[in-house]
């Protein structure tokens, strides 16, 4: 069983993932993690924070000379901000009472004073409900672990989950398909062959905002600034493809191993996201089935699929029943605009009752590029879990022999 816990604060010392269930013998090094954390931190409308932390892994264990070797996989990320917050983030008990937070930003420790004890939630954030759940009266309890820099961590372990599809054949890709008002053009129904989307995602790759559409990200662009000089945040739509996805993958059998579920609970666990679609998605809701569901056909040469099935469109994204059927797995996530805003809303004080404007934290305009990145690292643990369900293997190479055994039972249906 592929599994994976995070650990850490969003200014403390560091971020880490114990990354458990991979087989021994699948060739990783730092760099196969580092360049998506890289990715992570780009994109137009990233705040301050990104200029301070230049993300890299350390493999503490579970690697050994360049190869998994089966144990357990740690990996670690250092918060470069830890240096101006140990005072505020320390283990013991501070030497000093923290300053109370007052009418207005709180300061950071760059700006020349100590963040306040924090007691005004702000309206959108996991701060009112986590301090009312915990007890606590200083919120900074709850934001530091609630931050979206815990995606660092689930990238990391993305970036290992998909350095093993790889060894199978299987890609996870993203674009952003809609900023704010402005979307891009839909793609046309038919399935992508693999280097149409070779294409696309390497035009989104090449985007500052992750659009394959040159005039839509231009538009994004516009919209991003026109919002960071109002003082406001947008959100937005990606789309995450996996591509080379053999059927069978997760199971109709019960609800928790259906794998469209499980996508959905992992691309809504990631920070601000507030909606799933599957293939066509809600659009399915207002349609009839004639012109929802994908006619199947028989390929009895078996150039496109080595079990011969194939469909001519993909509304259903790739899964059916709760199991991949072969077609490439297409999921959009919907994200809200970022809650912390520089010219906040209106809050209360957990301690005195009384009203004021919301806490200001260092914040993005736009982080839906960032977002793209992290449900390609969600979505790609879930498909290697659900692989490794279906084939197992201590070893890459039974791993692999299994797989292959399979494969050569399809083409003879």
């Amino acid at each position: 069983m592929l599994r994976y816990l995070t650990a850490g604060e969003s200014h403390g010392q560091a971020l880490l993932v114990i990354l458990e269930g991979l087989p021994a013998g699948l060739p990783l090094v730092p760099a196969d993690i580092d360049r998506h954390l890289a990715r992570r931190q780009a994109g137009w409308g990233r705040g301050g924070r990104m200029k301070i932390e230049r993300d890299g892994v350390v493999i503490l264990s579970g690697v050994r000379h360049g190869f998994t070797i089966g144990s357990p996989i740690a990996l670690e990320i250092a918060n470069r901000d830890w240096a101006r917050w140990q005072e505020i983030m320390r283990v013991d008990p501070p030497a000093a009472p923290l300053p109370q937070e007052t009418e207005g930003a709180m300061k950071p420790p760059d700006a020349g004073g100590g963040p306040a004890v924090v007691t005004r939630p702000r309206p959108g954030h996991a701060d009112l409900a986590g301090a009312l759940k915990y007890g606590h009266e200083d919120m900074r309890q709850v934001l530091e672990r609630a931050s979206a820099r815990e995606t660092a961590a689930r990238v990391a372990a993305g970036a290992v989950a998909m350095r093993f599809l790889a060894f199978f054949g299987i890609t996870v890709g993203s674009h952003v398909v809609g900023i704010g008002e402005v979307t891009a053009p839909s793609p046309a129904e038919a399935p992508l062959e693999a280097a149409a989307l070779a294409d696309l995602l390497a035009r989104a790759e090449a985007s500052p905002v992750r659009c394959a559409d040159p005039e839509a990200a231009a538009a994004m662009i516009a919209a991003i600034d026109r919002a960071k000089a109002e003082g406001d945040t947008l959100g937005g739509v990606f789309e995450v493809i996996v591509h080379g996805v053999p059927p069978g993958l997760g199971s109709h059998v019960q609800w928790d191993r259906k794998l469209d579920g499980r996508l959905a609970r992992a691309l809504m666990s990631i920070q601000a996201i507030k909606g799933v679609e599957i293939g066509c998605g809600f659009a399915a809701a207002g349609k009839p089935g004639s012109a929802v569901h994908d006619p199947i056909y028989y390929d009895q040469e078996k150039r496109r699929t080595a079990w011969g099935f194939y469909r001519r469109t993909n509304r259903a994204g790739g899964l059916e029943g709760g199991m991949s059927n072969g077609e490439a797995i297409v999921l959009r996530a919907a994200m809200k605009p970022i809650a912390t805003l520089m010219k906040p809303l209106p809050s209360v004080d957990i301690k005195s009752k009384e009203s004021f404007l919301a806490a200001v934290e260092r914040s993005d305009t736009c982080a839906v590029p960032a977002a793209a990145v992290v449900g390609e690292a969600v979505v790609a643990l879930e498909i290697a879990a659900a692989f490794l369900e279906k084939f197992g293997g201590d070893s890459m190479t039974e791993t692999a022999n299994n797989y292959q055994s399979y494969l050569k039972m399809l083409a003879g249906r």
